[in-house]
């Protein structure tokens, strides 16, 4: 199997289809996981992406090779995991922005400081706090473990509107979601 290819998904195409592509597909890290409800695609010539202006210290990882991770501090409070995809170089990725908990659910109502399974994951710094997430994972290939990755069922019913809690490109309907579901960070109208 090509190294780029996990779970069913080609992360060498453009970043809002394999946005679309990883709603409904388990990820896990280090056992503790869930089902992705919502995603943001990113791109390189994206005003709203950090790869827009270039490759930098803090997203040089943004442009390493598909299927690995970028992981970065967001308002230096919150970390936030995004996966890779495009050719090296490129400079695109997709925002893993909520997960339905399924795994490890102890671990992340410790992690979290709360039992309310919504509050766990519904948002990219809540699911990176929920699963252990840090800058230490950042570059790693997500083909390997910490990460495990298991394909989305058939029939998955995905919904797409504009991405949220940014100032550029506000229209771009890029951030994707499992149609119903009560976990993802904000309804889609």
């Amino acid at each position: 199997m090509s190294p780029h290819m996990l779970a069913g998904i080609d992360f060498l195409a453009p970043s809002h289809r394999v946005a679309r592509q990883l709603i409904g597909v388990t990820v896990l890290v280090n056992g503790v996981g869930g089902c992705i409800v919502e995603t943001e695609a990113y791109d390189g010539e994206d005003p709203a992406s950090h790869s827009y202006s270039g490759p930098t210290e803090r997203n040089l990882a943004m442009f390493g090779p598909p299927a690995h991770a970028y992981v970065y501090r967001s308002y230096g409070i919150h970390w936030c995991l995004n996966f890779v995809c495009r050719e090296e170089g490129h400079g695109a990725g997709v925002l893993i922005r909520a997960l339905e908990p399924v795994a490890g659910l102890e671990a992340m109502r410790e992690r979290r400081g709360t039992t309310d399974e919504w509050l766990l994951c519904s948002g990219p710094g809540k699911l990176c706090q929920a699963l252990g997430v840090t800058r230490a994972l950042n570059g790693q290939s997500i083909a390997v473990p910490p990460f495990e990755l298991q394909a989305a069922p058939e029939g998955i019913e995905v919904v797409s509107g504009p991405r949220i809690g940014i100032s550029k490109a506000v229209d771009v309907p890029w951030r994707f979601g499992l149609a119903g579901s009560r976990y993802v960070s904000k309804p889609f109208r």
